[in-house]
């Protein structure tokens, strides 16, 4: 799989100078971040309630340690880890580092409430599966944070957005948020999230990325 992302998925306005950063990106020549496809989230007021609710579902640190009703549903998850182990390899080469990725999406994707194979394609469309992408707007880590997220929600440490399950959680709890707020509707929840409302080009890469992550147990 490509590293860099298609140059039709650039945001408006993404000039000649991003370009190259963009190339220098995905040809993995920044050395501390790198530029990935925008998510770029837009800032808006937030009831008190809804704000309190966000940073309740962000606040509450519990490891992603996977419980289990049964001994088929534990079987079930050891399957999916190993099929999608397989699959992400080729962007994560060691085992340790991608068990840890993929337990922390599944994680983290079901208590959201969210399908985990959408949230692996929102990240393969967002960042790629890199870490420590960084986009043309400022949006960081797998699922493309914006910072000022840090600030209404959590302490304002724009930088944890690079660790891994605080990108992941802030991702996930904004993604619920904003399918929330559509009804549930997938097309206008996912423009929301990359601040595209209503267009048509994120929400198809990230229902197709999704079909790469499916699986059935």
């Amino acid at each position: 799989m490509n590293d860099t992302l298609p140059r039709a998925l650039a945001p408006p306005g993404f000039s000649r100078r991003k370009a190259l950063w963009w190339t220098a990106g995905g040809l993995g020549l920044l050395s501390k971040t790198e530029f990935a496809h925008a998510g770029g989230q837009l800032e808006e007021p937030l009831a008190d309630s809804v704000r309190s609710a966000l940073s309740s579902a962000v606040g509450n640190a519990a490891p992603p340690v996977p419980e289990f009703a049964s001994t088929e549903a534990r079987l079930a998850y050891l399957r999916w880890l190993g099929a999608m182990s397989d699959r992400l390899r080729p962007k994560k080469p060691d085992w340790n580092v991608r068990r840890e990725f993929l337990e922390t999406v599944w994680y983290e994707s079901k208590r959201a409430g969210l399908d985990t194979a959408l949230v692996l394609g929102l990240i393969q469309v967002e960042s790629n599966f890199r870490k420590f992408a960084v986009s043309p707007v400022g949006a960081r880590g797998y699922t493309q944070v914006m910072p000022f997220w840090t600030r209404v929600l959590g302490d304002g440490d724009a930088g944890k957005l690079f660790h891994m399950q605080t990108n992941l959680r802030f991702g996930c709890v904004i993604l619920r948020h904003y399918l929330d707020r559509e009804g549930g509707n997938l097309f206008m929840g996912l423009g929301r999230y990359n601040g595209s409302r209503g267009k048509a080009l994120y929400p198809d890469a990230v229902l197709g990325a999704r079909k790469r992550w499916e699986f059935s147990a």
